[in-house]
């Protein structure tokens, strides 16, 4: 466990943004064949063969959807549908993103799930409802959807799913950089990789967030990981320099810290820090004493490393 922490700490620290759109890969990119052409459940087969997206054509498949795949270093997209002669009305609409590292490809399917989502055991973590499956594995994300039916079977969902995972890189276990957060506050299924602007501030460029529970309030908790401790630094400078732009009063400290407290204009009661190349804290917070608690379990995981 220690390790992973590590390797998470130094991913997060030394990754560069996925944010720049990768160029359209070779017309014999392997994700043409991630898609099963043979038959994965009774009676449901590929309809015609399979079609691949790149960024420049992204909206022609997810028009309403696409920038928000970008920033999570979007590569490519395979697309099938399945059609079983029983049910002429449905189609099975299967997808395969190529996303640019396995922290993405979680960022991206964690913007679908719900904590009230029924969880499915496939890939590195998964959901399924009456008409669609999702899951990521490795630095793929995976959507299959049901159309001209409100409900499907859910096995066919997931021989669909299973069938997909199996010409996917192995990938059984949630990117590692999420296991910083795993404080025991922490509501289970909420975690959330945010590849641009974490809680829509420009200073803080990405990060990780997650619900919490403590002593009865909700609120969530935040780390924001940098390049260097000058950097995390000059991040927190800047949310200073935003707050007093608001006309927003802050408490610094405890001494010794790099920390303030504030009621932000969005956010309500927050406690952030500096933790060496990273920022912690916690938002919605009604009491400020609980937000600092939070934190403090947050340095002290850190500091299993």
């Amino acid at each position: 466990m220690l390790a992973d922490i590590a390797k998470a700490v130094m991913v997060l620290c030394l990754s560069a943004s996925t944010a720049t759109t990768v160029q359209a890969a070779d017309a014999r990119d392997p994700l043409d064949k991630v898609l099963p052409s043979a038959v994965f459940a009774v009676d449901w087969t590929m309809q015609d063969k399979t079609t691949l997206y790149d960024s420049d054509t992204l909206f022609e498949r997810i028009n309403g959807e696409a920038e928000l795949f970008f920033p999570y270093g979007f590569e490519r997209l395979a697309v099938a549908e399945y059609a079983n002669p029983k049910h002429p009305d449905v189609l099975l609409a299967a997808e395969v993103y190529r996303m640019g590292s396995p922290l993405d490809a979680f960022g991206i399917y964690a913007n679908y799930r719900r904590p009230t989502s029924v969880a499915a055991a496939i890939g590195a973590e998964g959901f399924i409802s009456a008409t669609q499956l999702m899951y990521c594995q490795d630095r793929f994300f995976v959507r299959i959807q049901v159309t001209g039916a409100t409900a499907l079977d859910s096995e066919i969902l997931l021989a669909c799913g299973r069938a997909i995972a199996e010409n996917l890189p192995s990938g059984g276990e949630r990117p590692v950089e999420i296991d910083l957060l795993q404080i025991p506050s922490v509501v289970k299924r909420t975690e959330r990789y945010v590849a641009r602007s974490l809680l829509g501030y420009a200073f803080f460029r990405r990060g990780l967030i997650a619900d919490a529970m403590r002593g009865g309030e909700r609120l969530q908790v935040f780390l924001v990981p940098e390049d260097s401790p000058d950097r995390a630094r000059q991040a927190l400078d800047d949310y200073r320099a935003y707050l007093k732009a608001e006309g927003r009063k802050f408490t610094a400290g405890p001494p010794g810290r790099n920390a303030l407290s504030t009621v932000d204009p969005l956010y309500g009661g927050v406690f952030v820090e500096q933790s060496g190349s990273r920022l912690i804290g916690a938002i919605r917070a009604e009491d400020p004493g609980t937000a600092r608690m939070l934190v403090d379990d947050l340095r002290r995981r850190l500091g299993e490393v």
